[in-house]
Order: structure tokens, then sequence, then C-alpha cells
């Protein structure tokens, strides 16, 4: 979310009513969301790179649900999700970068791999270790990134100045 370090002011949360462990995510709840998604990315310009879970901004503070439907979310256009046919990545992948550039602060590199593995993985998501698949996923969102990342830079003059953050919080506290 580039510069800004203070997205509680220019963002907004939206929390679904879920214990975020066993509770099942119900269609008429993802269905409701996705409805106000829509409206708020119309009516907001939100880019789709923006839409992010808590965990994903602030790894050693927030904590994500488990077994949410992200995917089903990125479908829609409500942030990135994985290429279907992964590519290893080259020798020189770097993960720490890959995670800063996809978002994540590194700052504590273990919490924002189980971060990036609760949001995308949604397995073994209490390890910092990241295996094979794990990395070829990793790649495959950085490319999606860091792709959008560059049209966003381009567009940095009218577009880019009133596009406000958001992030998404799908966990109940």
């Amino acid at each position: 979310m580039g510069n800004d370090t203070d997205l509680n002011s220019s963002s907004i949360g939206i929390e679904l009513d879920n214990n975020g462990t066993t509770d099942p995510w119900t269609d008429a709840q993802i269905n409701a969301l996705i409805q106000l998604l829509n409206y708020l990315k119309n009516t907001y310009k939100i880019p789709q790179a923006n839409f992010i879970g808590h965990m994903d901004l602030a790894p050693s503070r927030k904590n994500d649900p488990s077994r949410f439907p992200w995917k089903k979310l990125a479908d829609q256009g409500f942030g990135y999700w994985y290429e279907e046919f992964l590519e290893t990545p080259p020798i020189d992948f770097n993960p720490k970068m890959a995670l800063r550039i996809i978002g994540y602060d590194v700052r504590n590199l273990d919490a924002a791999i189980k971060a990036f593995k609760i949001h995308y993985i949604q397995q073994d998501v209490n390890t910092a270790f990241l295996n094979e698949n794990d990395l070829k996923i990793m790649y495959s969102i950085y490319k999606n990134t860091y792709r959008g990342f560059l049209i966003c830079i381009k567009m940095r003059g009218a577009i880019y100045d009133r596009i406000a953050p958001f992030y998404l919080r799908a966990s109940r506290s």
C-alpha cells in the first residue's frame, strides 16, 4: 500500500460473524460480502490489488481466519490468486522480496510467511517453511502483483492519487 503507514485512516475494514476456525463460511455471508465489495470497488474505483486481509497488512499484529474463501473473492476481482498452472520460480527468486512486493510487512519474515500461507496455501500455516509448491504459488502471485504495480506506477497522476487503499478483514473480534 505504498508509503501509507496509517491505513486505518484511508481504508475500510469489514468483519464477518464467524469464529474463524471451525464455523463454515455461509453462502449468504460470502454473497453479501461480494455485493458490498462490488459496490465499494465501483463507487471508489478501488484496484483489485487493494483488497487484502488484515494479516496481509500487519502479519505480526493481526490474525485472519482459517479456510476463508479468498479464491472466490479473487475470482470476482477482489485481490489476487495464483494461476492454475504454476511455474517453477527462477533460481534467483527471493521470497522475502516477493512478499514485500506483494505487500507484506517483512520486518518479521516468519510472520509474513505464515500470513501468506494462511491466505493462499491454507495448510501447514503454523510454520514459516515454504515448500516447492508454496514457492510456486508465491511466484505466481508475485508476477501478478508486480505487473499491477507497474501499471499503477504508470497511472500515477490523475488516478493513483485518488485511490484509497482498502483492506478486508473477514474475522470476528
